[in-house]
């Protein structure tokens, strides 16, 4: 975990993608704009992981909000991280919550949400809902805007 600009392990340099979650190194940024409420969005549409007992690929589209205290993630180190699922065999709830959680423990943010909106496999779609409390009231937080699963028609 990095704490400021010069530190930062991963952005402006070629990286290769991590081969674990464990092995992705989640780096942050101090907040410009500590004491100011706002969101942060991240929207991943093409998220991916392999099911753990068949090894095929799943898929989600997932949907991360926050509300900042002093520390930002480094887009690169996310991306980075969410892309070291690619090969991570993990149930679709694991693979969220991890995620989720992952960003606490990095960030301590004031709050902080995440939607995953998984693929239909098998015929059942499944989406995971985690958050860390109340959202704030003096903050903004729009709908995450991903429609509920509802087939070809």
């Amino acid at each position: 975990m990095n704490d400021s600009h010069e530190t930062l392990s991963q952005l402006g340099r070629d990286v290769p993608l991590p081969q674990s979650p464990e092995e992705a190194v989640l780096e942050r940024v101090a907040n410009p704009q500590a004491g100011v409420a706002y969101c942060v969005r991240f929207t991943a549409p093409e998220f991916t992981s392999l099911c753990p007992m068949t090894g095929q690929p799943d898929f989600a589209h997932l949907v991360i909000d926050y509300v900042p205290n002093g520390w930002l993630v480094e887009s690169k180190s996310l991306k980075l991280f969410l892309g070291s699922f690619r090969n991570h065999g993990a149930f679709h709830e694991d693979c969220t919550v991890a995620i989720a959680r992952r960003l606490v423990d990095l960030l301590a943010p004031v709050w902080l949400r995440i939607g995953g909106y998984w693929y239909p496999r098998g015929g059942i779609p499944i989406d995971v809902f985690y958050q860390t409390g109340t959202p704030p009231a003096d903050v903004w937080i729009p709908d995450q805007g991903v429609p509920p699963y509802r087939g070809r028609g």
